[in-house]
């Protein structure tokens, strides 16, 4: 027998070998009826998977992130064998689950997909959902998997493979379609009961624009076919709402390919709505004791390899720029956080002078890939309303209080009332792939854990979700038509303090490393304004709309009297 325990912390004895549904079964056959995935020692595991000891479990629903993950990545899987049947000539890149539905990247050669092909793979999938395949996991050999994929010219699929460890691969098979996959995975095809296939997009191999496109094919499944109509019922308010169109119709914003792709220009409409966000946001931090800094658009290459960000986000930068100085090399700013630690470090610092709280809207750049940029939510200059505290160990859980209560502040004027907080903890069992002392990080989580408590704030904990520098509190805002966007972040970083050796003089005349708080409530500016187009549906608060009042005439006539009113 084994020792299975649950997230109430209760602990039944089960036979060794029991699976997640046969646990699911012991507890309630509406249960194991609704039972979509399952967790067990916090590792994602499929229903049908045996356990051989001790172990915690979670089962999933739909109502559940994972639970919709192990279901559309399922899908993803039966589009893949519905496209097999179909086109016998198409070979398969990757198939995840992704927020909303998933994709696979295909390649057709001369013959690819197209849109008129999409509503035939539909009438497959369902076709094949229907027959209740059973879903196989398999462990196998990395020479048996090369052996597999190659001997079908599955050359994407024998790349991946080259690089995995023996010992780790696994495959998937339902009917006739075996893939290369870690799951987890619906024991069978039966709870797919509606289907659409939303979109075709170009995909480079790997995000590599080297490399061969191929074609992204997404969809979105779900258990009833009601689901789906309120789902296509959405989207339709969504087209609607898109921020694109509407910025266009308000003009609020453009983009010129002679500035270039991902720059966007800002209307003079536009830059009023931004202008009266800005203002809003300077008074708040105003109140709460910030102090305005301007640092430069680009910085010498240097400063960024002492941060660390040059080895985290270098190829993700824009190209450096010489200069004629031999050796002497810029970037286009990818962050503030680095020129903000040199203003910090530009003077001798007490114990009296912290917290110090510099806050700019500040402009960087990163050079996201042409395939990616979409409107003003994904660009390649954006400005970012940040800031950064620098603070006392006992004066961090205050100062983290403080931001929260910007947020909200900020969350209430813009209607932003429905929302969910994730803190993000280091993962207990793998403490190498983070910088700094257990007693930091320990300080740190706790004052994000109380502060969230102090507030009454329920927030979901993630571990092995932190920074690698810190724990963070990220939070996820619904508009109006029910999108999840992440809006707020706040993050504790004991290593720039670190990289930078920034110091103050404590009261008891010896140097001290300050704390450093990460914060931007709006995120960008350009994201944060594309939502709340999208949420307002373009019809602003009096207060943010670029036309407060409009005086109309009625008549003519009236025109001079008009003209005396304004």
């Amino acid at each position: 027998m084994i020792k299975i325990t649950f997230p109430d912390q209760s602990v039944k004895e089960y036979e060794k070998g029991v699976t997640p549904f046969q646990i699911a079964e012991s507890i309630s056959p509406r249960l194991a009826q609704d039972v979509l995935a399952a967790n067990v020692n916090d590792q994602a595991w499929d229903l049908n998977r045996s356990i051989e000891s001790d172990a915690s479990i979670k089962l999933f629903k739909w109502d559940y992130p994972e639970g919709k993950h192990a279901f559309w990545h399922t899908s993803a899987h039966l589009m893949a064998e519905a496209i097999q049947q179909l086109f016998p000539h198409v070979k398969f890149g990757i198939g995840p689950a992704i927020e909303n539905g998933f994709y696979y990247d295909v390649d057709g050669g001369d013959a690819p997909i197209k849109e008129s092909d999409l509503s035939l793979i539909e009438a497959k999938m369902l076709e094949l959902a229907a027959k209740k395949e059973t879903v196989v996991r398999r462990e196998i050999s990395k020479a048996d998997a090369l052996k597999m994929f190659g001997g079908r010219g599955e050359e994407y699929k024998v790349e991946l493979i080259s690089e995995l460890e023996d010992g780790t691969i696994t495959t998937y098979t339902q009917g006739e379609f075996t893939d290369l996959c870690r799951g987890p995975h619906l024991p069978n095809t039966a709870p797919i009961k509606a289907v659409k296939l939303t979109s075709l997009a170009g995909a480079y191999w790997r995000g590599d624009e080297k490399r061969h496109q191929l074609t992204r094919i997404y969809g979105i499944t779900f258990p009833k076919k009601k689901m789906l109509d309120e789902y296509l019922a959405l989207m339709e308010e969504a087209k609607k709402r898109d921020h694109r169109k509407l910025g266009k119709e308000l003009e609020l914003f453009m983009f010129s390919p002679s500035v270039g792709a991902g720059l966007p220009l800002w209307l003079p409409r536009g830059a009023m709505l931004r202008d009266r966000l800005e203002n809003f946001l300077r008074r708040i931090q105003k109140r709460f004791g910030y102090l305005q800094v301007i640092t430069p658009h680009i910085g010498n290459k240097l400063l960024y390899v002492t941060s660390g960000h040059y080895a985290k986000y270098g190829k993700d930068s824009f190209q450096p720029i010489h200069t004629p100085e031999e050796g002497e090399e810029f970037l286009l700013k990818p962050m503030n956080c680095p020129h903000h630690c040199e203003i910090y470090k530009g003077f001798p610092r007490s114990y009296k002078d912290l917290p110090l709280r510099f806050a700019e809207f500040g402009t960087v750049y990163r050079y996201e890939q042409s395939g990616e940029l979409h409107g003003l939510t994904r660009v390649r200059g954006f400005t970012q309303d940040d800031a950064h505290i620098f603070c006392r160990p006992d004066q961090l859980k205050e100062e983290f209080l403080k931001v929260m209560d910007i947020i909200f502040i900020i969350f209430k004027a813009l209607d932003f009332q429905n929302f969910e907080a994730q803190i993000s903890l280091r993962d207990p069992n793998n403490r190498e792939k983070y910088i700094g002392s257990d007693e930091n990080w320990e300080k740190a989580e706790r004052a994000i854990v109380e502060a969230c408590e102090e507030k009454g704030l329920k927030a979901r904990v993630e571990l092995g979700e932190a920074a690698f520098y810190g724990p963070k509190l990220d939070f996820m805002v619904k508009d109006a038509i029910g999108r999840r966007w992440q809006l707020g972040t706040i993050q504790v970083d004991y290593n720039l303090p670190e990289r930078f050796e920034l110091e103050y003089t404590g009261s008891d005349n010896q140097k001290h490393r300050p704390v450093m708080i990460h914060r931007a409530p709006f995120g960008s500016m350009e994201r944060f304004v594309a939502v709340l187009i999208e949420h307002t549906g373009g019809k602003f608060p009096l207060w943010l709309t670029p036309d407060q009042v409009v005086i109309m005439p009625i008549s003519e006539k009236f025109n001079d009297y008009a003209q005396q009113v304004a």
